[in-house]
């Protein structure tokens, strides 16, 4: 077996006795002796992976939905992909309310951010393509951290008040508004290359 094989074997483990745990008790009670116990790893082995407890959350969170998104076909999937993370949030609630209470509102939402800004700009640079024009690179950095900070907003507002707001509203509303606005965005101040 190779290094990267077993690496990815054991950051699984981990990531699944930190589930485990998470079952139990606030994500804030949790140890890495508790994690490492579970595992039947040593506590070098857990820090060689991961920094602190954080990063094996967000390396958790990451691998279960955030690499799915990137393969999404943003120009034609945007819906799809926003969506996903929805259902994923539905499907995990247990895990995501207990980060929330736990680490609260910016960590959960910072754990989302960097990923969503990369599908934010694959989804900016395919509307530049369809539409033949194209934003200076310092605009469309800006404009891919404000609609990224409005996407990542929304979707921890719809996490807190999900049982009360519907999803498939959400979703239209996400997606009209950033497809309206980033067409208008694009031909307003963008230019022919």
């Amino acid at each position: 077996m190779t290094h990267a094989v077993t690496s990815m074997n054991t950051k699984r483990a981990l990531a699944s006795s930190l589930r485990n745990a998470m079952e139990k008790k606030p994500f804030s009670k949790i140890t890495v002796t508790e994690i490492i116990t579970d595992c039947g790893v040593n506590r070098k082995t857990f820090y060689y992976h991961f920094q602190d407890i954080y990063a094996l959350l967000k390396w958790m969170l990451k691998q279960d939905a955030i690499e799915v998104i990137k393969s999404f076909d943003i120009a034609a999937d945007f819906d799809e992909a926003i969506l996903f993370v929805m259902n994923y949030v539905e499907d995990n609630n247990h895990l995501i309310s207990c980060a929330y209470d736990s680490i609260g509102h910016d960590v959960v939402k910072s754990f989302f951010y960097s990923d969503f800004i990369d599908m934010m700009n694959r989804y900016i640079e395919s509307k530049e393509k369809k539409l033949g024009i194209h934003l200076e690179d310092k605009y469309r950095d800006f404009v891919s951290k404000f609609y990224t900070e409005a996407l990542s907003g929304m979707l921890m507002d719809w996490i807190r008040d999900r049982d009360t707001v519907d999803k498939d509203t959400v979703i239209a509303y996400i997606t009209k508004t950033f497809s309206t606005s980033l067409n208008g965005i694009i031909k307003t101040y963008g230019f022919t290359a």
